[in-house]
């Protein structure tokens, strides 16, 4: 059985996003819980150097989009990086899981060997689809969920990895 440029994309990107709008939601409870701000959470970071919550949402949503369209040949939406509020960051990730929707199989799949050209800073980068995807895409969408998840976590908001995955724990 093989795996498809398609199920290897955007389906992915799709489960991943959901759970990351679930942390988020969990984020929200915990906020008002703590009567914080709500705009403490989206600016924190984990490290002084890193981006804060709401860019490592931003970038993860850029990759997702950006991805799916670039191997399907369609044009990336272009969404402004003015969220501050978890809200805002959730309706980020609802509009991206909203345009994912709109890419089909028929769109992606036979991408692998797809010219991909894509500007990051002054950097012009160059690939084949299949390279795109797994050792470039891939990773650099996990790390900012990734990142995400873990700047909610140090900041005492109750996850676990099964909110990471996406999976529902049992309840007894």
């Amino acid at each position: 059985m093989t795996i498809t440029m398609y199920q290897a994309s955007v389906p992915v990107f799709t489960h991943m996003l959901t759970s990351l709008s679930g942390v988020l939601d969990k984020a929200e409870a915990h906020a008002a819980a703590k009567k914080l701000d709500p705009a403490i959470l989206p600016a924190t970071r984990l490290c002084p150097d890193m981006f804060p919550l709401s860019r490592q949402v931003q970038i993860a949503c850029d990759f997702a989009k950006g991805t799916a369209a670039r191997l399907a040949g369609v044009e990336i939406p272009s969404y402004p990086d003015t969220e501050k509020t978890i809200p805002e960051l959730k309706e980020r990730i609802a509009k991206t899981v909203a345009f994912l929707a709109t890419i089909t199989p028929a769109q992606v799949d036979g991408s692998e060997g797809r010219d991909i050209s894509l500007k990051v800073g002054p950097q012009e980068m160059h690939f084949k689809g299949l390279p795109y995807l797994i050792s470039f895409s891939l990773p650099n969408f996990y790390f900012h969920a990734t990142a995400a998840y873990a700047i909610l976590r140090a900041n005492g908001v109750d996850l676990g990895k099964m909110d990471f995955l996406g999976v529902k724990r049992p309840t007894a």
